[in-house]
């Protein structure tokens, strides 16, 4: 693809922006109330412009290349600096799309992100949470979907995250250190406990987050995940975990930070194990994180350092 002398036009970098956000042509152009033919003209041009194929066209949409997802980074950027500039110079609101995350199910990463919201003081916005597999995280932040992921790591899986976070052109930041607790109903006896061992464990359902077509113990969210269990039930979502916590007796383990506003119902009971849970955010390697970004993750600390958990950074 040669190369032309003309130079990128700002519009042409906001449609790309937003093609790469909606995962279609079709749909960024009703989003910005353009024809489909125009903007898929307009990204035709702009893959002739920069001499590289930025964008994989298929029956359901598209997705980034490699340049594509570099060069959005980039895209983004300036869109977002020229936004700030009109906002602060010709009175216009802010723009509605201001930033993505990506987690696996931690009440704390809700709780943070609550509070950026609150905290944002604007009339409109548009914001994104996925709270979703591990894999789907890693892919939502390699292709920019999302600007900030948050997972896990330990000794168990700590080689193949990192392989690949690496070959996904993306960093691991570590958040904190956290000992495991079994969240579990309040009215499950085990609740008035102080600790709780495998033992106290083993006849009770286990409940997991299901990791889908990669349902590898390497990318669950859930230490210990290659000892067996007698009863296992997956699940997708947060709210069937915790109504199975309730109906059935079932615990999880997680990292023992849970919020009594969001999850009144259920409690966390420290684990005798000798292991620890590292969690952290990733995003691009090569990028620096936008200012919405950078506010969010200071609430995650906020509500971390607000249970006694020493953060990182």
């Amino acid at each position: 693809m040669a190369k032309t002398t003309a130079s990128i036009s700002l519009q042409q970098l906001h449609y790309f922006v937003e093609v790469a956000a909606e995962g279609s042509i079709s749909a960024a152009a009703d989003l910005l109330y353009v024809s489909q033919p125009t903007m898929s003209a307009a990204m035709k041009d702009l893959e002739t412009r920069v001499g590289r194929a930025l964008l994989i066209r298929s029956a359901r949409g598209v997705t980034l290349t490699a340049d594509g997802t570099e060069f959005l980074g980039y895209a983004r950027q300036v869109v977002e600096q020229v936004a700030l500039l009109e906002q602060r110079y010709l009175g216009r609101p802010p723009a509605r799309r201001l930033l993505g995350v990506s987690t696996q199910h931690y009440s704390f990463a809700v709780d943070a992100f609550v509070r950026m919201v609150r905290s944002f003081g604007a009339a409109e916005y548009e914001f994104s949470l996925r709270e979703t597999r591990t894999w789907d995280i890693i892919e939502d932040v390699r292709t920019l979907r999302s600007e900030i992921g948050i997972l896990y790591r330990d000794d168990v899986n700590r080689n193949v995250i990192n392989k690949l976070l690496r070959d996904a052109g993306l960093a691991f930041h570590p958040l904190f250190f956290a000992e495991p607790h079994i969240f579990l109903a309040r009215k499950n006896p085990l609740a008035a406990r102080g600790r709780a061992t495998l033992d106290d464990l083993a006849d009770l359902p286990r409940l997991t987050f299901d990791q889908g077509a990669n349902n590898s113990f390497y990318l669950a969210e859930e230490i210990l995940s290659t000892l067996s269990a007698k009863q296992e039930i997956r699940v997708s979502d947060r709210a069937t975990i915790f109504n199975l916590m309730i109906g059935l007796g079932g615990y999880t383990i997680s990292t023992g930070i849970i919020s009594d506003d969001l999850d009144p119902e259920i409690v966390a009971v420290p684990l005798e194990v000798d292991e620890r849970i590292e969690i952290g955010w990733i995003g691009q390697a090569a990028l620096g994180l936008t200012e919405q970004a950078q506010r969010y993750l200071d609430e995650v600390r906020a509500v971390v350092s607000g249970f006694g958990v020493e953060v990182l950074g």
